[in-house]
Order: C-alpha cells, then sequence, then structure tokens
C-alpha cells in the first residue's frame, strides 16, 4: 500500500523524465492494451455500470485530504 504519496509522485516525475513518452507511444500502448483486454474477453464490459459503486467508494476514500 503507497503510505508516502511524495515519494511516488517523486519517482513517477524521474521516470517520466528518464523515458520520455511521445503521443505516438502512448496510442500504441493504449491500443496493446485494449487488444490485450479483446482478448481476454473482458473488453467491452457486459455491464458497463458494473462495479461502479465500488469505484465512487473508492475515490472518495483516496481523494480524502491525509490528516
Amino acid at each position: 500500500m503507497i503510505q508516502n504519496c511524495e515519494v511516488l509522485e517523486e519517482f513517477e516525475r524521474e521516470y517520466l523524465r528518464r523515458h520520455p513518452l511521445t503521443h505516438e507511444d502512448a496510442l500504441r500502448l493504449m491500443d496493446g492494451l485494449l487488444e490485450e483486454a479483446r482478448a481476454l474477453g473482458v473488453w467491452p464490459p457486459k455491464d458497463p455500470w458494473e462495479g461502479v459503486d465500488v469505484d465512487i467508494r473508492m475515490a472518495e476514500v483516496l481523494c480524502k485530504p491525509l490528516k
């Protein structure tokens, strides 16, 4: 579990600095992920609203400011 968001954010900034991603690279990556999801039979979802309540609860928890 991520306990120090600043460390993660710094890691992400450093990684992106060292490994720049062009727009074309990002589109190829997205196409590959979509192809993989289709091959696994998980896209498109049978019910697009399935699990949205869990996503909303997760967002509420993750977006709360730390005290």
